[in-house]
């Protein structure tokens, strides 16, 4: 494959969208969903007239409007009268009950409402825990799936202490917060930075002259922070578990920063975090988040995500003043990350 080079957004309903309106010729979107792959870095990727585009699904890449089961068969039917293969032991439950499931091509999808209903429509029966059809019994598993050493500090402790760095480990601030930092104007702040890591970040806003708070469970995390960015007077790091409510904290500080710590933690704990994130700002104060977006496999870290599911935890706690896809991530990343800037909704 030649170099990827363009980006085609997916909206809500799971349509494509070119210059802010939505794609409705259905043999245009149809062949655009006929030649979506998932690269290596499991990212969704079209090929139409010899270009490639990574694809910014709002939800997963494919969203499903009706399920069949014809000759032995389960069909998922998508916009565009695109249909693709699947099979029961690829689906999985998200927290709000919605199916997710793997094409027999590899391509992520979510059922619609409507197709969920007809899904169960023509299953022998189902509860709260499995799905029985034609005698056989499925237990899909949550999605996305869990590592429990995530919550040791042990875990992330070795990753640090690797040869090799981690993979988010980038060696430098994140080039999205590097290069949006001069659009927000920010003025001088009291930061908190959650699962700071190596540090990075957290000093990029101690160097502009921000009073910044960096917190991490990993002593060797912190031991690295602390020998490349201890000089800094204005930087503290301290070594705590950063989603135990400190209610020292709490109305404290100005902007909250997230990047690279909601995609590590168990996914169950994502509301409990985005509480925490509330709770620390002050009445006025912003969260701004770096977010990754690609559906990855079921078990992590790090975990999956997407637009639609940081948009429903968001939304109670925040209202949004900047919400974008970013177009200059490194390659490694490319199509993948989303950064949130908002305002905290008071006492919500």
């Amino acid at each position: 494959m030649s170099e990827i080079y363009k980006y085609i957004q997916m909206n809500p309903d799971g349509f494509f969208v070119l210059n802010n309106e939505a794609i409705t010729d259905k043999d245009y979107g149809r062949q655009l969903l006929e030649s979506m792959t998932m690269d290596s870095r499991h990212r969704p990727v079209v090929t139409f007239q010899g270009v490639h585009a990574y694809v910014e699904a709002f939800d997963e890449p494919l969203i499903v409007q009706q399920v069949e089961f014809n000759n032995q068969k389960w069909n998922a039917i998508c916009l565009y009268d695109f249909s693709a293969n699947f099979y029961l032991d690829s689906l999985s439950l998200d927290e709000w009950d919605r199916f997710h499931g793997i094409t027999e091509q590899g391509v992520p999808f979510v059922f619609s409402r409507k197709a969920q209903n007809e899904f169960f429509n023509l299953l022998d029966e189902f509860d709260d825990d499995s799905i029985t059809f034609q005698e056989k019994v499925y237990t899909p598993p949550l999605w996305p799936g869990c590592n429990a050493d995530v919550e040791k500090e042990s875990f992330w402790s070795q990753k640090y202490s690797e040869m090799d760095p981690p993979g988010w480990e980038l060696g430098e601030p994140a080039k999205p917060l590097v290069e949006v930092l001069p659009q927000l104007k920010l003025v001088k702040s009291r930061i908190l930075v959650l699962g700071c890591g190596n540090g990075h970040d957290a000093a990029l806003f101690a160097q502009q002259g921000h009073i910044v708070t960096a917190i991490d469970m990993s002593l060797q995390a912190l031991e690295n922070a602390k020998k490349n960015y201890g000089h800094l007077t204005n930087l503290t790091f301290i070594q705590a578990d950063a989603l135990q409510l400190n209610p020292q904290f709490e109305g404290q500080f100005d902007v909250v920063f997230e990047h690279t710590f909601y995609c590590a933690i168990p996914p169950e704990k994502r509301d409990h975090l985005v509480k925490i994130w509330k709770s620390y700002l002050t009445d006025t104060g912003h969260f701004l988040g770096i977010f990754f977006t690609w559906p990855k496999p079921l078990i992590g870290p790090p975990f999956s995500g997407s637009e639609y599911e940081i948009k429903r935890r968001l939304d109670k706690y925040f209202k949004p003043l900047y919400w974008t896809r970013w177009k200059s991530s490194l390659p490694h990343r490319q199509g993948t990350e989303l950064v949130v800037y908002a305002l905290v909704k008071g006492n919500a």
